[in-house]
């Protein structure tokens, strides 16, 4: 069975969490930084962007203090844990949100910025992270169907919405242009694999992937996924 489709503990309470997907124009276009997580922590071996659990200390006292401000903390400092890239607050674009289906057994509850990244060396420390890579989009996604890497299916529906954009420019006045969609998981095991769907799906609020209408949901059927959205 998927990992996506195991069983967590009933109550288990979701932890507050932040990612930021680092940005840069190549000879070839838009890049995205990759880290590969050591095996033996939360989502180990995967490909990912720099992110984590949001610390106590990540959060502010001000007034104009909220979640979202808190997660843009969080993900300066994983940014410069984990890839030693130093990014100014500011300059994080929050890009999307995602809440994990109850039975995910460690369920992080997850704000995705967008970036561009400084000029500078990746700095990786060997611990939580033993690998990187700046990949575009559509390679990291044709290395999942490959079976080069492994992803998390918000990792690969947020390469696949990066696809469409040739810069950093591109993307970042995208991603402006409209309000951080939000992503609240169901799965649905069909004959060939587990289904993702998302709202805007006619199956999402039971959780039926059969239920005939419009659809929003990834298929990880096998070695090829296949994202289906109704505009």
């Amino acid at each position: 069975m998927s990992r996506w489709a195991r069983s967590g503990k009933p109550g288990t309470p979701p932890v507050q969490a932040a990612t930021v997907i680092p940005l840069r124009d190549a000879a070839d276009g838009l890049e995205v930084l990759m880290l590969r997580r050591n095996s033996k922590i939360a989502f180990g071996g995967m490909w990912v962007f720099p992110g984590g659990r949001v610390d106590p200390d990540d959060a502010g006292s001000g007034a104009e203090e909220n979640e979202q401000a808190t997660a843009r903390r969080a993900a300066v400092r994983e940014a410069r844990e984990e890839a030693g890239l130093e990014l100014m607050e500011d300059s994080l674009l929050a890009f999307s949100h995602w809440t994990p289906p109850p039975i995910t057994p460690k369920r992080f509850l997850t704000w995705f910025f967008l970036a561009e990244a400084p000029e500078g060396e990746i700095v990786i420390d060997g611990g939580e992270i033993h690998e990187h890579a700046w990949m575009r989009p559509e390679r990291a996604l044709a290395k999942r169907n490959e079976g080069e890497i492994e992803i998390a299916p918000p990792t690969w529906v947020t390469l696949n919405e990066l696809s469409r954009h040739a810069t950093v420019e591109d993307a970042l006045a995208a991603a402006g242009a409209r309000e951080p969609e939000r992503f609240e998981t169901r799965i649905a095991m069909e004959p060939d694999g587990p289904t993702a769907m998302w709202q805007g799906d006619a199956g999402w609020p039971e959780g039926e992937a059969d239920r005939p209408g419009s659809r929003h949901r990834l298929r990880m059927h096998g070695g090829h996924w296949t994202y289906e959205r109704t505009e």
